[in-house]
């Protein structure tokens, strides 16, 4: 007879500590193409209603090849749920700190999106330490259209 299942056992990976974690490690997030109906649904959840975001022809009669993503949309693209970190931090998380980010070129309807997170600072205080991250988001055509910072409070093992 096997052993009882355990749902706190149920892991894809092993609780990581603020001093398990290594300057330069990279967590890879999945590729996202925009289409029109991820433009609806963040037009719908962030309430912005400017024509910029969801009128094509407005945008064509500016010169823009298509709808233009919002900022917030593009940020999103780094959340670090997406990945693997979250995952590794299910026990020694405490908290999202903060964010920033860099706006570098624009992001349209059809656009294909690759983001990453990345461990530039590890800053140890007495039973938790801060891990900063730097936050990439490259288009198709390799070209950086968002960068940032995101800051996480992570326990030190006991």
């Amino acid at each position: 007879m096997s052993a009882e299942f355990d749902p706190d056992k149920h892991r894809r990976y092993e609780t990581r500590w603020f001093d398990d974690f290594k300057l330069g490690e990279r967590f890879v997030l999945p590729s996202r193409t925009m289409t029109d109906a991820l433009f609806l649904a963040f037009q719908a959840a962030s309430g912005d209603n400017h024509p910029v975001h969801y009128d094509i022809e407005y945008c064509r009669r500016r010169g823009m090849p298509h709808m233009l993503a919002h900022g917030y949309q593009i940020v999103i693209q780094t959340a670090a749920g997406a990945g693997e970190f979250p995952f590794m931090v299910e026990d020694s998380l405490i908290g999202f700190l903060d964010q920033s980010s860099r706006f570098l070129k624009p992001v349209y309807v059809g656009d294909t999106l690759y983001a990453a997170l990345e461990i530039v600072e590890l800053t140890p205080n007495r039973t938790t330490g801060v891990i900063a991250m730097k936050s990439t988001v490259h288009n198709q055509k390799s070209e950086l259209v968002l960068d940032g910072t995101q800051r996480y409070l992570v326990r030190k093992k006991a």
